[in-house]
């Protein structure tokens, strides 16, 4: 048997008394990181990629799957092992730090004009920086507004919130009935969740992360924001377990019939339509986040991921190949519950719609208005920073004024 790194060379047969090999399966192994949770399910992950290795005999995929909170760690420190990945997952707030430090392969000549033409124009945002693509956008996502049908119509309340004060009276007239003693949910953990809370409440408050590369966040909508944040929390109107909660958290309270309302992403819609696991399949009602009146008719966070190739991989056209499969059309479309399409196309698609036309309906609205966060090779401290004051306003221990004041000194910019 001949052997070679990540390869093996199978099948030989005696011809005239000498060994001649008669069948060359070269199996190339990849390594892939990939999310446990939200968006796309493990067994969806794990799916698609038999469905490529069945495709594709000669390469192999290994999986691994590790909480959000610990992706970028993981991707970074396996770079300077000498071993790693071949694909890894990553966020839209990523792509900055990783071509500053060669952590990413600029894939800038593989994307194909009908790849650029197809994708929706805001899904490229995912993967670009400085010009550059640095991978195919894989999962197209924002925050959007759950609730909860059947409470509402036991309120009186005939339509959703329109703005985030409207909400904050349908929870109030909620809990003065009597029918939920905290009727909104969200994911104020001190972690990239509450970041993208936050984000959502500063695009509707029309607020500026940065200006001229500097903290802007302290000032206008960035200060609106969390001030409406700490209100909602002291107004005991928000689950006061929210300073904990990650979005799974969430998505178990709202399932439990415990949140009229609910910030999420869209995984929980058909989450929580299934009634193996919810309560209220059947009763879920979603729209795009909300906006403030004379400001914003909707709000946003951009919080869509890419799948790279590694600048450490050994096997990048192998990789890429895999990429490409991963973030077809074909593929997407199948697994459009979950996480939708970036393809434009598919959502004329019936596969696509049918059982999820009112989130759809959200979508269009809701991804099209979606706010990024900061674009800095310097993101991960700036959002601990934000992560802190958002923590220390909510306990009391800041106030919203001096917690951001205090988060632009030590962002890093």
């Amino acid at each position: 048997m001949l052997k070679s790194i990540g390869k093996t060379l199978l099948g030989a047969v005696f011809v005239g008394g000498l060994l001649v090999p008669h069948a060359f399966a070269e199996t190339t192994t990849l390594n892939a990181l990939f999310m446990a949770q939200a968006a796309y399910s493990e067994a969806d992950v794990r799916s698609m990629t038999e469905a490529f290795t069945k495709a594709n005999p000669d390469i192999k995929v290994n999986l691994e799957f590790v909480p959000y909170e610990g992706l970028h760690d993981k991707t970074v420190l396996a770079q300077g092992s000498g071993g790693g990945y071949d694909v890894v997952l990553f966020d839209v707030i990523w792509p900055a730090e990783y071509a500053t430090n060669k952590v990413l392969v600029d894939v800038s000549s593989k994307i194909t004009d009908d790849m650029k033409k197809g994708v929706l124009p805001g899904a490229w945002t995912t993967v670009q920086y400085d010009g550059k693509y640095y991978g195919m956008p894989w999962i197209l996502d924002t925050k959007y507004l759950f609730y909860n049908k059947e409470i509402l119509e036991k309120a009186g309340i005939k339509a959703p919130p329109k703005t985030w004060e409207e909400l904050g009276q349908q929870a109030k007239s909620i809990q003065d009935k009597g029918l939920l003693k905290t009727p909104i949910a969200w994911s104020w953990s001190q972690a990239e969740a509450a970041i993208c809370d936050y984000t959502t409440l500063v695009s509707a408050y029309g607020g500026d992360f940065l200006k001229d590369g500097k903290p802007d966040f302290q000032n206008g909508g960035g200060l609106s924001a969390l001030k409406y944040m700490v209100d909602s929390y002291k107004s005991g109107l928000t689950n006061p377990n929210s300073k904990e909660f990650l979005e799974e958290d969430v998505r178990k309270v709202f399932e439990n019939g415990d949140a009229a309302f609910a910030l999420n992403w869209t995984y929980m819609y058909n989450m929580a339509n299934d009634p193996k696991d919810s309560k209220v399949a059947g009763k879920v009602g979603v729209v795009p986040a909300p906006g403030v009146a004379g400001t914003s008719e909707v709000s946003a966070v951009n919080g869509s991921m890419g799948l790279g190739v590694t600048a450490v991989s050994k096997h990048q056209d192998e990789a890429w190949k895999y990429i490409e499969f991963m973030t077809s059309q074909a593929t997407q479309n199948q697994y459009a519950k979950l996480s939708l399409p970036i393809w434009a196309s598919s959502y004329d698609d019936p596969a696509v719609t049918k059982g999820q036309e009112e989130l759809i309906a959200a979508a269009k609205l809701g991804l099209a208005a979606m706010y990024p966060r900061p674009t800095t090779p310097k993101y991960q401290q700036l959002s601990t920073a934000l992560q802190q004051a958002i923590q220390e306003s909510l306990l009391g221990q800041a106030t919203p004024e001096d917690a951001l004041k205090t988060a632009a000194e030590n962002s890093g910019l």
